[in-house]
């Protein structure tokens, strides 16, 4: 006889734990940290849940467990996140990637394009990703943050696409200099007064220059439209991921600025979530 708990046992007691914690979907996240504790793919959790659990694997998952009762992300915990089939690196310096940015791949996907340009690039996810969907194509990942810009060049070299891929320390397109056909943006679109309204996961955990400009929310969209205009090519496309709420700001800033053919995507639980647009072409150019 063994008074060794099983893997049921310990998730069960974990799951009551993070309960009363208040983490949301606890019964979903103590079983992917008890599989990664495990070593064993979420998908064969099952098949181990009956035997008895080692104490090593009993002491990861427990330290697993304390952290994310402080709502430490389960990206952070296990170190990676999926985006558009594929696992990013993510750490505490960079967004988690999330599904509603698969809108932006999808409409940057639907038109080809050469060279692109991912402002504000974090995790690199959506230029790792496009790269890889457009094995024709090169890249530059722009980023103010130097340890974001390590965690992008890691996921470009782990989807082998750091060949095509180019990371630069930049605020916005200040040090940008060539031209691109494709402009893509995830941009720090929270207000600051929204702020304390977030989940505990993303306001205590995630980086706050990556989440708000710390004043309207519309702030860097105002900056990369204006500078956009000097690195984005005639019948080049400018692609941004907005907040739910701000469709009908952005297509304006966006055709004040002189861009043309603009519309405001919806994401598949239908919120506004892209807004796209072209730049002028040359034949219009001339006829002007």
């Amino acid at each position: 006889m063994t008074d060794t708990p099983t893997g049921s046992q310990i998730l069960a007691a974990a799951v009551r734990q993070l309960t009363k914690s208040g983490v949301p979907d606890a019964a979903r996240d103590a079983r992917k940290l008890l599989a990664y504790a495990s070593g064993v793919d979420a998908g064969r959790l099952t098949l181990i849940l009956p035997e008895p659990v080692s104490a090593e694997v009993a002491t990861r998952f427990d330290h697993l467990i304390a952290r994310r009762s402080r709502f430490e992300p389960v990206s952070h915990l296990v170190g990676s996140r999926a985006f558009y089939g594929r696992a990013f690196e993510v750490t505490k310096d960079v967004l988690d990637p999330r599904p509603e940015t698969e809108t932006l791949i999808e409409m940057a996907l639907r038109a080809p394009f050469a060279r692109v340009l991912d402002l504000g690039t974090g995790s690199g996810c959506i230029l790792v990703t496009l790269l890889a969907e457009n094995p024709a194509a090169v890249g530059v990942g722009a980023d103010v943050s130097p340890r974001a810009l390590d965690v992008a060049m890691r996921n470009a070299q782990r989807h082998r696409v750091d060949e095509r891929a180019t990371f630069v320390q930049s605020d916005w397109m200040a040090s940008i200099r060539r031209p691109f056909d494709l402009i893509v943006a995830n941009p720090p679109y929270i207000a600051a007064d929204e702020m304390a309204g977030l989940s505990r996961d993303v306001r205590e955990w995630e980086p706050r220059l990556a989440l708000t400009d710390e004043a309207d929310g519309l702030s860097a969209y105002r900056t990369i439209i204006a500078q956009a205009q000097k690195v984005l090519e005639p019948d080049g496309r400018l692609i941004f991921e907005i907040g739910s709420t701000q469709g009908q700001a952005v297509a304006e800033l966006m055709l004040q600025g002189g861009l043309v053919d603009v519309f405001v995507i919806p994401d598949l639980d239908g919120r506004d979530r892209v807004v796209t647009g072209r730049s002028v072409g040359i034949h219009q150019h001339k006829s002007q």
